[in-house]
């Protein structure tokens, strides 16, 4: 008998609303397409709108009839984050918001605002827009995270990555933020009296678009590896898992099962016991709502 969560086990979906962040490609775009297959009406909330309507044209074409929209919305800037959340209040309620869009290594970037890409975007932009929202949404809130997240760190002195950058180190660190972030925010729905529940996950080593910034000999060996990692539709379980399985409380953190987490069927994932620290998570809260002038209200 086997264990673990697959495409396969996403029930119907008719008539339930998700808002997809970073949908128009990768685990976001595999999220989108299931979900629409299983009935569901998906936003796709994206940067560009060109690569958002040739997902939703892709998509449509796999799930005929499928409910498809596009939002628009750039974690980077969190002005437009803001005005996204404005135009997502303004419409019909969402039963599951799924913040999956994020950045990988990078060469050093900054946000508009000035902070480091990756934690600007994978977290502050993350929290910015899922503060702003979370009235509207009425039944889950996912969180991707990253096995990455072991090894981050977060230092507040140095968030325009001005004084040093390690793109693989302020990736981990952002990662971090992201488990810390959205802990803390199933601590504070649940003492809210607030039914939502915030569930976070991780694809394990996925083959995805994240991977354009691996340094040349190791994108040249990624073929090599693809029998020992997820595809991207593979990377997609736990995030479906979190999104829609009947089992799944608040609180939990759902990644793959197999060796070292790195690939498998969707099951409980470990979190380092820093990511699981209340007062860390307490103060990555507030220091949140001082970068980003976003109070979640909870």
């Amino acid at each position: 008998m086997r264990s673990g969560f697959t495409a396969d086990d996403v029930a119907t979906q008719t008539g339930r609303r998700f808002l997809v962040t970073g949908a128009n490609a990768g685990i976001g775009f595999e999220v989108a397409k299931l979900l629409a297959a299983r009935g569901a009406h998906v936003v796709l909330a994206c940067r560009d709108a060109g690569r958002a309507e040739a997902a939703i044209d892709r998509i449509g074409a796999d799930a005929p009839g499928a409910e498809l929209s596009f939002q628009p919305l750039d974690l980077a800037d969190l002005d437009q984050v803001k005005e996204a959340a404005k135009a997502v209040l303004a419409g019909p309620r969402v039963d599951v918001l799924i913040n999956n869009a994020g950045v990988m290594i990078p060469p050093r970037t900054l946000t508009k605002q000035g902070y480091e890409l990756q934690f600007g975007v994978n977290h502050l932009g993350t929290f910015a827009f899922t503060g702003l929202i979370h009235p509207h949404v009425d039944d889950r809130i996912v969180v991707t995270a990253s096995l990455a997240h072991k090894g981050g760190a977060i230092d507040y002195s140095d968030l325009g990555a001005s004084r040093s950058y390690h793109n693989w180190q302020r990736y981990q660190t952002s990662k971090l933020a992201n488990l810390l972030f959205v802990l803390e925010l199933d601590r504070r729905l649940s003492a809210a009296g607030r039914a939502t529940q915030a569930i976070g996950c991780h694809p394990g080593v996925a083959l995805t678009e994240l991977t354009r910034h691996l340094p040349f000999p190791l994108r040249g060996m990624t073929p090599l590896a693809t029998p020992f990692f997820n595809s991207a539709a593979q990377g997609a379980w736990p995030t479906l898992q979190a999104a829609t399985g009947a089992h799944v409380q608040g609180g939990d953190y759902l990644g793959p099962q197999g060796l070292g987490e790195i690939s498998g069927r969707s099951g409980p994932a470990r979190a380092t016991s820093r990511a699981r620290d209340p007062k860390l998570a307490r103060e990555l809260w507030a220091r949140s709502i001082e970068l980003t002038g976003v109070d979640p209200g909870i």
